[in-house]
């Protein structure tokens, strides 16, 4: 009942709330972010969503577009700008995925989209995470996240699927708020601080 009526009405209420009450706050870090980053406030980038369906997950732009002399893009920490540094130690870049989530591409509670190219290396066990909407924060995200491996990451993911419910939701959202009140291990994106997962780690 949970899982298949009620947590999206949960999901598209609170997300078009929240996106209602910080509206001031989002109309700020766009023109921010769009001074800092060239006219360019928002990254959009294709993820696997439920059933690995994709779609166009939307976050604030934390870094600019600066390339090397061979057209390369620098790293991360020579591109990441000010306000960016300033937007993703408070998870402030996560926002715009209040919009996927009323769309109904994410849930707010679930596994993390992760990139496109992972797709093929899963192994069966670990696809399971994509039986579910991906969520702006997860179980993974409140037990570790970049201080464990991608293979307990997974592990967490795919237990959440088999253990969905409205307390463990519950639970989740309030450690997620604990995490970012406190400024620990707040940036809630695995492909942003992780090695690359090839696999076998």
């Amino acid at each position: 009942m949970y899982t298949f009526f009620l947590k999206r009405i949960l999901d598209f209420s609170i997300s078009l709330i929240l996106l209602i009450l910080i509206s001031p706050l989002f109309i700020v870090l766009v023109i921010f972010l769009a001074i800092a980053n060239g006219g360019k406030p928002f990254f959009v980038q294709k993820r696997p969503g439920k059933n690995e369906k994709i779609f166009s997950i939307l976050k604030f732009k934390t870094m600019n577009d600066k390339r090397d002399q061979q057209g390369n893009l620098l790293e991360d920490k020579d591109r990441i700008t000010k306000v960016g540094a300033f937007v993703r130690k408070t998870s402030l870049d996560e926002i715009p995925q209040l919009i996927n989530v009323v769309k109904g591409d994410m849930s707010l509670i679930g596994p993390r989209p992760l990139i496109i190219e992972y797709l093929p290396i899963y192994n069966s066990i670990q696809k399971k995470r994509h039986d579910v909407k991906p969520g702006i924060t997860g179980w993974a995200q409140v037990n570790g996240r970049n201080s464990i491996s991608w293979t307990k990451k997974f592990e967490y993911d795919v237990w959440y699927v088999a253990n969905c419910s409205f307390l463990l939701d519950i639970k989740i959202l309030g450690l997620t708020l604990k995490k970012v009140l406190q400024k620990k291990d707040v940036n809630l994106s695995e492909e942003l601080s992780s090695e690359y997962f090839n696999g076998n780690n």
